[in-house]
């Protein structure tokens, strides 16, 4: 029978061992918890205690009422949780209901499917697509400016 080799110091074995446990309790997740409510106390939970729980411009949205669009669209969610729903909503609120299933944004350009996760509750659906996006600049060319002039073109 071999014997297994075991390199290295026991520095070395520690610090492994203390990688190994971090990694592990990295892969634990905490509960979802907003503002002191579980995901299903909050889905079970009516309109006016949900009032509550939100900040004060989706509580202004929500008290000035839902437009037809929103409630259509929130009934489509909740009638049908598994399929893509697109809107052009972007001012809809992600309600607790909402969590799970998938929506199509549009932000001016195309659809952005977006997962709905329980962090987003109280956010507002356009905010998880965005409407601009990043363009990274290269450094500066020919012609940029003064101090360009004595790049080397080779």
């Amino acid at each position: 029978m071999a014997k297994k080799i075991v390199a290295g110091s026991a520095k070395a074995s520690r610090r492994r061992a203390r990688k190994r446990a971090s990694t592990q309790l990295g892969r634990r997740r905490e509960e979802f918890n907003f503002r002191g409510c579980t995901l299903e106390e909050l889905q079970a939970m009516p309109l006016e205690e949900l009032l509550e729980l939100v900040t004060a411009r989706a509580r202004r949205s929500i008290t000035r009422g839902l437009t037809e669009e929103h409630r259509k669209l929130l009934k489509q969610i909740v009638d049908e949780p598994t399929a893509v729903h697109k809107t052009h909503r972007r001012e809809m609120l992600v309600f607790p209901q909402m969590v799970g299933t998938t929506v199509a944004i549009h932000n001016g350009k195309e659809y952005k499917e977006v997962l709905i996760q329980p962090e987003m509750v109280g956010h507002y659906l356009g905010e998880f697509a965005l409407t601009r996006r990043f363009e990274r600049h290269a450094g500066p060319g020919v012609g940029a400016t003064r101090s360009s002039k004595f790049i080397p073109l080779k």
